[in-house]
């Protein structure tokens, strides 16, 4: 029998790409550009919506600008709370992905997920932060502490896993073992080294998984940075590793699909990759040092 679930995908380009602006102007423009296509989304009878990585700004991490701090807030804080009208509104589940302040100077790399009635179900915080040319996150973020949560939403049983994370297996198999059924990945990514990683990874993780993953990446260029494209496409896959709906490279766009959840059972089935794991050979993939 099936389950459908309508679910939806933001990607945006940043608009307001002036550095003598301050950091809360900033901000505040790239979230009400947010806005009509959340209401889009609401209009289109979206169930559950993913923003993209630090959707309320620019990706600021190809810079080591402390100024960059003060646009970190509170989860749950000012964000969530003016998101979850929207969630309410269109009974609409929301993941939300901002710069989070949890005591003076330790930061994360964060997404709030917000129920369809609009309340705070929980965090995931960004585990795996890199730190190379264009990418300083670790200038500006903290290793996540909260492990690999699954949130019960109204709709679904869901995980995050951001941007950078999509390159370890490891914790995408966690969210599947804690009964993930949809795997939400916000990313801010350009062209380049890994963009043909992009549809190669997560496509993996949802077949090796036995789950959907919806896959976010911004578009545009951001002053004063420049760090290259970023190159949209975002999609949506299922648990057989098909594209069920993508969108273009350089438009600000939502993308919808409809999954279908009672897949994940037949698929299971007929790859029984949880049945024949064995985590008992597996023990030297955490105690090796390399």
């Amino acid at each position: 029998m099936s389950r459908i679930v309508k679910s939806g995908l933001i990607q945006c380009g940043n608009p307001l790409n002036d550095e003598s602006r301050p950091v809360s102007e900033i901000q505040a423009a790239a979230f009400l550009k947010h806005i009509p296509l959340i209401e889009e989304a609401g209009a289109k009878g979206v169930q559950i919506l993913c923003l993209q990585e630090i959707f309320n700004g620019p990706y600021f991490c190809p810079g080591q600008d402390a100024r960059w701090y003060d646009g970190a807030e509170a989860v749950p804080g000012p964000t969530t709370e003016a998101l979850s009208e929207y969630a309410k509104k269109h009974r609409m589940v929301i993941v939300v992905p901002v710069y989070e302040r949890a005591q003076a100077g330790v930061y994360y790399n964060t997404a709030a997920v917000l129920d369809a009635d609009g309340s705070y179900l929980g965090k995931y915080r960004k585990n795996h932060i890199p730190h190379t040319n264009g990418f300083w996150e670790k200038f500006f973020f903290k290793p996540g502490d909260l492990g690999y949560p699954v949130f019960q939403t109204s709709y679904a049983t869901i995980g995050v896993y951001i941007c950078y994370d999509r390159h370890f297996p490891e914790g995408a198999r966690a969210l599947g073992l804690a009964g993930a059924e949809i795997v939400y990945n916000p990313s801010a990514t350009v062209a380049g080294l890994s963009q043909y990683l992009w549809k190669l990874e997560q496509p993996a993780h949802a077949v090796a998984n036995g789950y959907f993953m919806g896959c976010v990446n911004r578009v545009g260029t951001e002053a004063p940075w420049n760090l290259g494209r970023f190159y949209g496409t975002s999609y949506f896959v299922d648990p057989r590793g098909n594209i069920l709906a993508e969108a273009s490279e350089d438009q600000d766009e939502l993308v919808v699909a409809d999954l279908d959840l009672s897949m994940i059972e037949e698929v299971r089935r007929t790859w029984q990759f949880y049945r024949d794991r064995r985590p008992e050979s597996y023990e030297e993939l955490t105690n090796f040092k390399a």
